[in-house]
């Protein structure tokens, strides 16, 4: 296993004290996946107390002493951060993540401190200096036969937030539930010992599920097979809501959302929030069709007005999990105008209609979502992979500059005092209507807008 210099230099100088370092965690599970790792989480064996660990990190780096209470010391060296820990036990005394009894302990051996962790393939260590793998629970044999299993029946049941971890880790290295473990799972959720978890939690587990995933849906699926979805109505709505055929051959409305999340994993960028923000927008794109699905006469399937009445379950879905408003309000005018492309495109309305709508959304990634929408079917037509009607609204915004963001205003109400004029309520409507006629396109200059507010002034 690689690792850097320093953890090999303080080892030796760990061993010259009768202790040991030991690599845990995540940075173990994925050296065996293949997946690149920066965290390195090291637990010591064999000291008396922190305070001896401290002594020892200080001499080749800096120490944060913030989670010493827990037995961590947070170890800087080059601008890189480590967590240093003693084994420890953990005890249930209260609800909530903060309801544990924590009890450091440097004698305690590996397979004891190991035993606390969730899941088999997060209780691996790599002993730096007998360069040795530790496995005390079978994990590779799990990993082997791509099964997610639990370790300790009691601990588990401990923190209700471990549901949630099955279910992006199952998602992000397309595991299955090992039996025993989803049987537990299982009545945890039907125990309803979910309820007591504070939704900062729940929503840290979304956002891996979301962005470390290849596939969502297995994560989503898996959800809907745990019965967590009675803690998110809004999602649970979407099941066997039907589509017409003719536009959604591939099914409900929760079969064409997880075909959409997993889509839109492929568009994805370096911008975590923004890669976020599609994602989330995807999940919620179609919640409206819950209410607005209607069966004509004709036996046509319509859900007409949707993404409007998408807006208030997305709104309740999202608060569900965070209390981010800004970052909620950025997804809302994705929801709502998600149709516009493909509509556009079909009416080829005026110029005018497309500078409107850049006021309301940022067109550039308006077309990404809408891409994904149109993509994630099965027609003969999105098989083909090509969205003209995205290519085309892009193609249009560019020309007319504003792709990214509406047009700038022309005229300031400094302009206006410029011009002679008082301040007063009388400005808001007089540069609200220059803006107007920018957006139509009557007015393209600064010189154009000055002319039209002298004209007004005259015949006042």
């Amino acid at each position: 296993m690689q690792l850097p210099d320093i953890l090999q230099t303080i080892s030796n100088s760990l061993k010259k004290h009768n202790a040991k370092a030991i690599i845990v965690g995540g940075s173990v599970r994925d050296h065996f996946l293949k997946l690149p790792s920066k965290d390195y989480d090291i637990e010591v064996y064999g000291l008396d107390n922190l305070e001896q660990l401290e002594k020892i990190l200080v001499e080749f780096g800096s120490v944060n002493l913030v989670g010493k209470s827990f037995g961590v010391l947070k170890f800087v060296y080059e601008k890189e951060e480590y967590d240093f820990s003693f084994p420890r036990l953990e005890s249930k005394v209260g609800k909530g993540h903060r309801g544990f009894d924590v009890e450091t302990d440097g004698s305690m051996s590996f397979e004891e401190a190991a035993l606390r962790r969730d899941f088999t393939i997060n209780a691996m260590g790599y002993d730096i200096e007998e360069k040795a793998f530790l496995d005390p629970f079978n994990a590779r044999e799990d990993m082997d036969a791509h099964l997610l299993r639990h370790i300790d029946d009691k601990s588990f049941v401990e923190d209700p937030l471990r549901v949630y971890r099955a279910v992006q880790f199952c998602a992000r290295f397309e595991y299955e539930l090992a039996p025993e473990t989803k049987k537990l799972c299982l009545n945890m959720v039907k125990d309803s010992l979910l309820e007591e978890l504070p939704k900062e939690r729940i929503y840290t587990e979304f956002v891996k599920l979301l962005l470390k995933s290849s596939k969502p849906s297995l994560g989503f699926e898996l959800i809907r097979e745990l019965g967590i979805l009675r803690y998110f109505p809004e999602l649970e709505a979407i099941i066997d809501v039907p589509q017409d055929p003719k536009w959604h051959p591939e099914g409900d409305v929760w079969i064409h959302t997880m075909m959409c999340v997993d889509a839109m994993v492929g568009l994805l960028g370096e911008d975590k929030k923004q890669n976020l923000k599609y994602m989330f927008t995807m999940l919620c794109h179609d919640f409206g069709k819950a209410t607005t699905t209607a069966i004509d006469d004709d036996g046509r399937i319509r859900a007409i007005g949707h993404e409007v009445e998408g807006l208030e379950p997305t709104k309740s879905f999202m608060y569900r999990l965070t209390s981010e408003h800004d970052f909620i309000e950025s997804i809302l005018p994705l929801v709502e105008h998600h149709l516009k492309p493909s509509q556009f495109y079909a009416a080829k309305p005026k110029d005018k209609a497309i500078r409107r709508l850049a006021t309301k959304v940022n067109i550039e990634e308006l077309v990404i979502v809408a891409k994904v929408d149109f993509l994630a079917r099965t027609t003969q037509e999105t098989l083909r992979g090509d969205y003209k009607a995205g290519e085309w609204l892009l193609e249009k915004a560019k020309t007319l500059k504003v792709q990214n963001k509406p047009l700038d205003n022309l005229l300031q109400g400094r302009d206006l005092i410029d011009l002679g004029l008082e301040p007063s309520p009388e400005f808001k409507m007089i540069l609200d209507k220059v803006y107007d006629l920018q957006l139509e396109g009557t007015v393209c200059s600064k010189e154009e807008a000055l002319d039209y507010v002298k004209k007004y002034i005259e015949n006042e």
